[in-house]
């Protein structure tokens, strides 16, 4: 008997699914997050799930792992204190950056730069160069090295970065740094540019290793101290970690390349929104992740999540793979206040988090919320979690009252301003990834999850005009879900910097054929199987004299087939679609990358059995709630006594343990054969 255990650690709840992989079996559990230490909510998680389930954490084989360790110690500011060492001549790399300012003209004027996260005093030069072909031009002195490492390691450095001029085509300058580094510093994790990154741009590459240093030891103790307790709880099983790009990573390579976890946390929900997809053939889905802190938002074509080569958190973007997720601070926790200075309502991006958290959750929470405007007007049945987690309404109603008084309106026109003010916020993230990248919305499905997602994916979907508005089985653990269900992944790049038609496919086979071997031998290294492992390739091209690229996937038998004629034809295709227009400049082939997935757990979703359309058996009660400018009448379901086939007509609640979906006035909702709800407008 196998089982898996997926876990995924939000701002105020921490999510798990148990699977057992013969039967697809699974057993859920939310239980409050512990922000001053994850792993006790983790472990509080774990002894309960395995309790439903009835068995010992010993039986868990595989643990995986959604986690925002790496991503809260960038935004917090709470990296290590990284030294740098770089090449004679560069030592203001981190400081000079790049000349972008984001904003509009009034950037230039009112834009605080934020401090680099190596500052300029922990930077030091060594002598040594190696060419732009990767020859040695001036060769390393080892007491220069040592000079530069004692210093560092007097002013008290926490984590060390190597980034020499052209390590990414010969990295022999940067490893005998790192060996010197292991003498004399031996207890400080050193990350060299030409492992993390091997691509040229030497801000970029200086950067990216740089803020993996800076996460270093803060994912490193996590990481370590989780591994010890659930050891110590009986799990021998393996633990893996989800990477920013949807794949895992095994928790001992997580401790070397953390830069791969800055966007783990919603990178859970998208890969679990792609098996809800397989299995109920919706294939194009907007992801509407929304939490108790945030709301992440991603779009899926045709089964495969788009991916971004630039990983952003906060003001820091660095050069690592990940799922193209944007992230607004609009979710169930964000507190609504009305400023003195213009008076017009405002809904976060400050939030109540765990702690507190929401005035309903009657944990001294005073500030009125996203959750608590819910609850006032009737959204939100009494009790959460199966009715262990009952909400004070009378609490909620004096909190949003304190709203209304301040606007002058009254309590169901002020709870239901807040609803409106934070579905638009998730609207616009939504048209970030849609229609600013050249996607039309209409033709996508807008799939809502996380505890508060099918609360409001019925009125976001309306903003949208993505039907149907989907509401997936278990959408409050589905980033879990996606912990649960994803493959081993791992990848490599190299800088090729080569005009189209200055070189040929077979030229690009051979380095790619170099490039498969080294990551097969990586997942070999982590347990997959050789039968199991799956590479695909990535192209970056771009015209000539641009500044940016973009990545096209290729396979070995196109390129041989097609030639490089066929690769630069789709570039044009695709530069055409995300900026309309094309230029004639030569065609540039950039970066070379190849990716290796491990085999992906093939869990087939447990079908419903097939009612006759009416949806009475599961009836609960009679409610009242407040739409369209009015109170209404409605009807509370219990999900888990819904039938295949079931149609639901607005305004209705259906309850499940995990999460409440809302379907609006003038929507009806239709229960497909694995148990997904399904809404759409009553007159399409």
């Amino acid at each position: 008997m196998a089982y898996r255990l997926g876990v995924d650690v939000g701002g105020t709840f921490t999510d798990l699914l148990l699977f057992k992989e013969d039967t697809g079996a699974f057993w859920r559990h939310k239980t409050p997050s512990t922000p001053h230490d994850s792993s006790e909510g983790i472990l509080n998680g774990l002894n309960a799930v395995c309790e439903k389930a009835g068995i010992i954490p010993a039986d868990i084989e595989v643990f995986l792992h959604g986690t925002t360790v790496a991503t809260n110690a960038v935004l917090e500011g709470k990296g290590a204190r990284v030294g740098l060492i770089v090449t004679q001549g560069y030592r203001q790399v981190m400081q000079i950056a790049r000349s972008f300012v984001p904003g509009g003209l009034a950037g230039w004027i009112v834009w605080p730069k934020p401090a680099p996260m190596a500052a300029l005093e922990d930077t030091v030069e060594i002598k040594g160069r190696m060419t732009a072909r990767g020859e040695e031009l001036r060769p390393i002195d080892d007491e220069d090295i040592r000079a530069a490492l004692r210093k560092l390691k007097a002013q008290g450095v926490e984590a060390l970065t190597v980034s020499l001029m052209n390590a990414y085509l010969n990295g022999v300058h940067e490893a005998r740094v790192g060996e010197l580094a292991a003498e004399i510093m031996p207890d400080i994790p050193v990350s060299l540019s030409h492992i993390v990154l091997p691509e040229m741009q030497e801000y970029e590459r200086t950067l990216t290793t740089v803020a993996n240093a800076a996460v270093r030891p803060a994912v490193g103790r996590y990481v370590r101290s989780l591994r010890n307790q659930l050891r110590n709880a009986g799990m021998a099983g393996k633990l893996s970690l989800l990477r920013s790009d949807g794949g895992l990573m095994t928790s001992e390579k997580s401790e070397e390349h953390p830069v791969s976890l800055l966007m783990s946390g919603p990178a859970g929900g998208v890969t679990g929104a792609i098996w809800v997809g397989k299995n109920s053939g919706i294939r194009n889905i907007l992801t509407l992740d929304v939490g108790g802190t945030s709301t992440d938002v991603a779009l899926i074509e045709n089964l495969e999540a788009r991916r971004v080569r630039t990983t952003e958190v906060g003001h820091l973007a660095v050069r690592a793979s990940a799922l193209d997720v944007k992230t607004v601070g609009a979710g169930g926790g964000s507190i609504a206040y009305v400023p003195e200075l213009t008076g017009a309502l405002r809904v976060g991006p400050q939030s109540a988090g765990a702690v507190p958290g929401p005035v309903a959750y009657g944990k001294g929470g005073t500030l009125p919320t996203v959750t608590d405007a819910n609850v006032v007007l009737g959204y939100l049945p009494e009790a959460l979690l199966g009715g262990t987690f009952k909400l004070d309404r009378e609490g909620s109603i004096k909190a949003v009252q304190g709203i209304a008084d301040a606007l002058k309106i009254d309590l169901y026109a002020a709870a239901r301003g807040i609803i409106d003010i934070v579905n638009e916020n998730m609207f616009g993230a939504l048209r970030m990834i849609s229609v600013q990248q050249g996607y039309d919305p209409r033709d996508f499905a807008l799939m809502g999850f996380g505890g508060a997602g099918p609360l409001h994916v019925n009125a976001v979907a309306r903003l949208m005009g993505s039907w149907p508005a989907v509401s997936p089985v278990s959408p409050g653990v589905l980033c879990a879900l996606g912990d649960a269900t994803t493959r081993m992944r791992t990848e490599t790049a190299r800088s090729f910097s080569t005009l189209a038609s200055k070189t040929t496919a077979d030229a690009l086979l051979a380095v790619l054929a170099e490039m498969e071997q080294q990551i097969r031998e990586e997942l070999r290294a982590e347990g997959v199987a050789e039968s199991d492992i799956d590479v695909v390739f990535e192209v970056d091209v771009r015209y000539s004299g641009q500044a940016f690229e973009v990545p096209m996937e290729v396979t070995i038998d196109q390129l041989g087939e097609k030639g490089i004629a066929a690769l630069t034809e789709r570039f044009d295709d695709e530069h055409r679609r995300l900026f309309t227009f094309n230029m004639d400049s030569e065609h540039e082939i950039v970066n070379l990358r190849a990716v290796a997935l491990g085999q992906a757990l093939d869990l087939p979703a447990a079908r419903l059995p097939e009612g006759n359309g009416d949806p009475s058996e599961a009836k609960v009660r009679d409610h009242q709630l407040y739409m369209d400018g009015r109170m209404q009448p409605a009807v509370i379901y219990d999900r888990a006594k819904l039938k295949a086939k079931d149609v639901i007509t607005g305004p209705a609640i259906v309850i499940e343990m995990d999460s409440t979906t809302l379907i609006e006035a003038d929507c009806v909702a239709t229960v497909d054969g694995v148990g997904n709800i399904l809404i759409t407008l009553a007159d399409a």
